[in-house]
């Protein structure tokens, strides 16, 4: 092999997680032609390998076999060896995941895939060790066995690749079912309601995920239902979570999950995406409750986001891994020796009470199992409780609780801090969007507000192309990647959220733009919905189309809603008769395990109603249109959508033409005196205007 073929290709990537394999030992190349002519070329077998940058098994994965020579070696020899960033990829990774989960039954990233230079997979793993290690096979044994079949055993091999492809063809070819109904809705509430955890909340035993999207369906739930035990599953896991180690206490935000049944344990990465899911759930939550303590998350969520996940432009970075100084969560732990360094004798006594805090310590090391002297922070009772044990005042307490946190939060900040992945994805940004522009509406805030809009136009002015289509990424000055229906689904949600939170009108424009865009390039004219991949987008071995909500909702499942609220938005019946035939098509695997679909049945929830569209009519800096708008913002009413039309006078008066142009009906819903005045309207007709507050609350409560 000469020196050519011997040249990793990862270097002028932009993509972190790349990156870090750049020096690699093995010849990597980008997902691309060249890599597949080359395996054409050279009659070698593709190895897969598809991670992200913040997973902690892919960085055990290269530490152990892709910076070791002698696998580097092997590897080089018998494949044209492949990486992605699935963050960049999702189509990708999605595709040879269900593969995976086909052949093993699991999955998981480092994700592993050995198939033909034709793409088609015969082989499937998700973390492999360097050597042979508790019945799990080795890369040293792997790539030599991998390397004999391909020479001797080829045509075993089509076969199974062959049996692979097929099967995963038939896995997507579902016939459309019948509309859901109320009844699919009550079966996942009782599926859910099985799989809680009556004891510390959450879903299942562990690890245990935030699940925000199951949280925000209960909410839907206990809204139609009035069943109290939807609400009191959410509370319980809001404020366990936001209590346990799977928060970070000092600094805030959630950590991906938790290794534990009780919330204690996290595994320690943090990703943009659970933020903005957990951050629109402790908003909803606290709407319906009035609780003090979802209020104070949401507003810690956003501290976070904003001071170590934002951009200088405005927009937002992708994760923060796991690992520090070679260790995982070494930047998140404390001994008691380490609190008695940094706070008073009686601080340091009173951090080790709340926080949990034990001499040998409660973190214990993965491999071995013992305590390490070093502590996770959580806190297990109240403020109130605490201060009552300790004869306290609640406010003292929290004087002493702000001053602890604050010197341990300067202390950390010298600390090496875990590596950030600072790429910018659309579809995450817009689901930060999103939680960010429903915040400053609930809460009143609008610099959460601003801070929606400054990644919007971020997004807006540097991920499109030259067509006005999304592209996925951008890092450093380079944006790339055709955009993936779940940036135009998260984007539309967002730009949605963001309109009814400031009423500025292009953001409802160019989410009519990309819903356009999204329904000629990416809609399944046949069975109906919507696939991953544009249909300009190169050839993968199927065009697939997902509905399961796994970590966040489906691009399918957030498409349904947001045909829901833009045909209420914009009267345009096209919108509701694509909303019907997705529901439609995705309606049989729902219904064959509800409770994995809750994004999906949020929509269903929508589309059975009740709904109500709600104009407001007034002069834009009025204090009688703040007042209604206020009203609107402040309360939880998931399935209503609002519009705002200025009076029409002087510059307003284009405002109000162009609101007309882009929802129709508009138009025939004059100014009511000089005043501010609410339509409500629901099935395609609406009330009498009113000009307060408390009939205009008592119209929405009859539609409901």
């Amino acid at each position: 092999m000469d020196e050519k073929e011997k040249k990793n290709r990862l270097a002028n990537e932009s993509s972190p997680y790349l990156l870090q394999h750049s020096e690699n030992p093995v010849d990597w190349y980008p997902w691309g032609e060249e890599a597949f002519d080359e395996a054409r070329r050279r009659d070698r077998p593709i190895f897969l390998s598809i991670g992200y940058s913040t997973c902690h098994w892919c960085h055990v994965m290269a530490d152990e076999s892709f910076r070791d020579p002698e696998v580097a070696e092997l590897m080089n020899r018998a494949f044209v060896s492949i990486k992605v960033d699935r963050e960049e990829r999702p189509d990708i990774d999605d595709i040879y995941m269900t593969v995976c989960q086909m052949i093993t039954g699991t999955g998981g990233w480092p994700l592993n895939i050995i198939m033909t230079p034709d793409r088609k997979p015969f082989y499937a793993a998700t973390y492999i060790p360097r050597e042979d290690r508790f019945g799990r096979v080795g890369m040293l044994t792997l790539i030599p066995r991998v390397s004999g079949m391909w020479e001797n055993s080829r045509e075993e091999l089509a076969v199974s690749s062959e049996r692979i492809i097929k099967a995963l063809k038939e896995n997507l070819e579902s016939e459309s079912g019948d509309m859901p109904g109320e009844e699919l809705l009550r079966e996942a509430y009782r599926q859910i309601s099985g799989e809680f955890d009556q004891d510390y909340g959450g879903f299942g035993t562990a690890p245990k995920f935030p699940s925000a999207h199951k949280l925000k369906f209960l909410l839907r739930y206990w809204n139609r239902s009035g069943e109290q035990h939807a609400l009191e599953m959410v509370e319980k896991t809001l404020m366990a979570m936001r209590r346990g180690g799977v928060f970070d206490q000092i600094g805030f935000g959630f950590h991906r999950y938790s290794t534990d049944r009780s919330w204690i344990l996290p595994h320690f990465e943090k990703m943009l995406y659970d933020q903005a899911t957990l951050l629109a759930a402790y908003t909803d939550a606290y709407l319906i409750t009035g609780k003090q303590e979802f209020r104070e998350t949401a507003g810690e969520l956003i501290t976070y986001l904003v001071r170590d996940m934002r951009s200088p432009e405005g927009a937002f970075y992708s994760a923060e891994d796991a690992d520090s100084e070679g260790k995982e969560g070494s930047f998140y732990l404390w001994s008691i020796d380490q609190l008695n360094e940094i706070l008073t004798e009686r601080e340091a006594a009173l951090a080790t009470r709340y926080f949990n805090l034990e001499e040998e310590g409660n973190f214990r090391d993965q491999a071995t199992g013992r305590k390490t002297g070093e502590n996770i922070l959580h806190v297990t009772e109240s403020v109130e409780e605490v201060a009552e044990s300790l004869d306290m005042k609640k406010e003292e307490l929290e004087r002493l609780l702000a001053s602890i946190t604050e010197k341990l939060f300067l202390a950390r900040s010298g600390r090496v801090r875990p590596g950030r992945d600072d790429k910018v994805l659309a579809d995450w940004n817009g689901m930060v969007i999103e939680a960010l522009a429903a915040a400053g509406a609930a809460f009143g805030e609008r610099e959460y507000t601003m801070a929606a809009a400054d990644a919007a136009d971020f997004v807006i002015g540097n991920l499109e192309d030259e067509h006005g289509r999304l592209l996925h990424r951008f890092r450093g000055d380079r944006a790339g990647i055709p955009g993936l229906i779940d940036d135009y689904a998260f984007m539309i949600s967002g730009l949605i959220e963001l309109y009814q939170a400031d009423f500025n009108l292009s953001y409802l424009e160019k989410a009519v733009d990309y819903m356009n865009t999204a329904l000629k390039q990416f809609w399944d004219s046949s069975r109906g919905g919507f696939y991953t991949s544009p249909d300009f987008q190169e050839n993968l071995i199927i065009r697939k189309k997902q509905s399961y909500d796994g970590a966040v909702p489906s691009g399918n499942s957030a498409m349904l809603l947001n045909l829901l609220r833009l045909s209420r938005l914009t009267g345009d019946s096209l919108y509701e008769e694509k909303a019907e035939d997705l529901a439609r098509a995705f309606s049989s695997p729902a219904g064959r395990a509800p409770s994995g679909y809750t994004g999906y049945l949020s929509g269903i929830d929508f589309a059975l109603g009740p709904s109500c569209e709600i104009v407001i009519t007034g002069e834009p800096g009025g204090e009688d249109t703040a007042k209604m708008l206020r009203e609107l913002h402040q309360r939880f009413t998931p399935n209503m959508v609002l519009l705002f039309k200025p009076s029409e006078t002087g510059a307003d008066n284009d405002q109000a033409g162009r609101l007309k142009s882009i929802a129709g009906f508009t138009g025939s819903l004059p100014a009511v005196g000089e005043g501010a005045a609410a339509y409500v309207c629901s099935g395609f007709s609406c009330e009498r205007p009113v000009s307060s507050v408390a009939e205009m609350l008592k119209l929405l409560k009859s539609r409901r």
